[in-house]
């Protein structure tokens, strides 16, 4: 059963955290979501590990104007700013002891940031999964579209973001209409019914203005410098074979200025590894907690 709390971000908005496993376990694992999705996304790997024969103590939380956290100005809506998030929700929910940090698609970016904001938060850490994410490279590049075809619908989709139908609206959209589009987008050949589910009523259930106001901030990522904060950390990159969002090519691009971290290419997956691949997941991520125990016996 998860424990859920609000934890005020250093400019007061309100983000909903959710803790599962002992709290005297020995070793707290963190894990960010990703653009348009909530803690729900996590919520089959945070039950694996916390439930596991060595279990841990896991930290969800929703990234401001995501899930259950409070909506926010999109001024607000930076990957520096949820990196100042994640350093709240560090020092509030898991203030002392070793910590692996999970970061999925841009949950993995604010792990990046943090490193350039928070390096404390990095001396204590003992793993880091990167999970389905891109140190750079997005500008340009739209919900997984050819590059034409990104430049056609550019100029629609700013359209769209102005009026005012999307400004007001509470929810992206029905989740019965957005299935097969997201489906297509995010997810491998065969998924199965949990990482349809939960994928479709995720994304279904964002805020528009959430949608629209983090899309500057991932444009404007490049972090390939900040990778080096990684180096002496054990770090596991986990892509999909079929990822359209971030493919293997940003992985492998992580790889390129972070040589000591080791890939694993999942197979006919999509963007939605934390789902899609439960098992192998949560695997590698026991794994490094399994080493930073060992290692500090």
């Amino acid at each position: 059963m998860s424990v859920r709390r609000s934890v005020p971000a250093a400019d007061g908005v309100a983000l909903n955290v959710e803790i599962d496993g002992p709290a005297d376990a020995p070793v707290t694992v963190v894990l960010a979501h990703g653009w348009t999705l909530d803690v729900r996304v996590w919520a089959p790997v945070a039950c694996s590990l916390a439930g596991g024969p060595a279990p841990v103590r896991v930290v969800r939380y929703d990234h401001r104007g995501h899930g259950r956290s409070a909506a926010v100005d999109p001024a607000t809506m930076t990957i520096e700013q949820l990196a100042d998030d994640l350093a709240q929700v560090i020092a509030t929910a898991a203030p002392d002891g070793p910590l692996v940090l999970g970061g999925h698609s841009m949950g993995g970016m604010t792990l990046m940031a943090l490193a350039e904001r928070h390096p404390g938060a990095i001396e204590r850490t003992v793993g880091i999964a990167l999970v389905s994410t891109a140190s750079g490279g997005l500008a340009g590049h739209m919900l997984g579209m050819p590059p034409r075809v990104a430049a056609v619908w550019r100029p629609v989709e700013q359209r769209v973001y102005g009026s005012r139908r999307w400004s007001t609206r509470r929810a992206l959209g029905h989740p019965r209409l957005l299935a097969p589009g997201l489906r297509w987008l995010l997810l491998g050949p065969d998924p199965g019914p949990v990482a349809r589910r939960i994928t479709t009523e995720v994304v279904s259930s964002c805020r528009p203005l959430t949608v629209s106001g983090f899309r500057p901030t991932l444009e404007a990522h490049e972090r390939d410098a900040a990778l080096a904060a990684f180096a002496s950390v054990p770090t596991a990159m986990l892509v999909g074979s079929r990822d359209r969002l971030t493919p293997v090519s940003a992985s492998r691009r992580i790889a390129a200025a972070l040589p000591s971290a080791g890939l694993t290419i999942f197979p006919d997956a999509g963007h939605m590894l934390p789902l899609e691949r439960v098992a192998g997941v949560a695997g590698r991520i026991s794994a490094l907690v399994a080493g930073a125990v060992t290692a500090h016996r």
